[in-house]
């Protein structure tokens, strides 16, 4: 009898080896699961967790610079249309993906600085804008449009943040992708 813990998790099946460009200064955990047919994108100073997917079958994934894609996140999940895009989704510099989010493929924009929390779910061909804050549990339906500045709640309800903390939530997440460096070990020549 092995002493040797297994994970509870099921096995993630792997599919074909997408083609991908990366900054010489991402970071991307050893398990993070990359597959498709169409080009990955991860610009400087990005960080994407263990166990975060990138599926790159319905279009091409680009992620800006200094972007946190945490575990258990789905980017490019196929949506009930299950068509192909030449773009599936693209996420501004400074977005921040927390656990287990998913973004379906169709067009799907997340503007700069916005924040899609735990669980959320964004419909394809959706425009997130600037800046926004997506609470735990939202869902943003196909193709909608929410607008710079909006803070969306798991409820539905919705609210303008006119804090202007643009520019120190930036600071912060350098700050936190500087830790997340040290931590999470990368190996970004597993996926060339």
């Amino acid at each position: 009898m092995s002493s040797k813990r297994h994970s509870i998790l099921p096995a993630v099946s792997a599919g074909p080896k997408p083609p991908v460009r990366f900054s010489s200064s991402i970071t991307i955990a050893d398990s993070a699961l990359l597959t498709g047919t169409n080009l990955i994108t991860i610009s400087t100073e990005s960080v994407i967790h263990p166990r975060a997917k990138l599926d790159s079958l319905a279009g091409c994934i680009t992620i800006g610079r200094r972007c946190v894609v945490h575990e258990r996140t789905t980017l490019g999940a196929i949506g009930t249309s299950g068509k192909v895009t030449e773009q599936a989704v693209t996420l501004g510099d400074y977005v921040t993906v927390e656990v287990a989010a998913s973004i379906e493929a169709g067009n799907t924009i997340i503007g700069e600085g916005t924040t899609v929390g735990v669980g959320a779910r964004i419909g394809a061909g959706a425009f997130i804008g600037k800046h926004c804050t997506l609470t735990p549990h939202t869902e943003i339906r196909a193709g909608e449009v929410v607008p710079d500045f909006t803070v969306v709640y798991s409820n539905g309800m919705r609210r303008m943040d006119k804090r202007g903390v643009a520019d120190l939530k930036n600071k912060g997440q350098a700050r936190q992708i500087d830790v997340l460096r040290r931590m999470i070990p990368s190996n970004p020549a597993k996926f060339t």
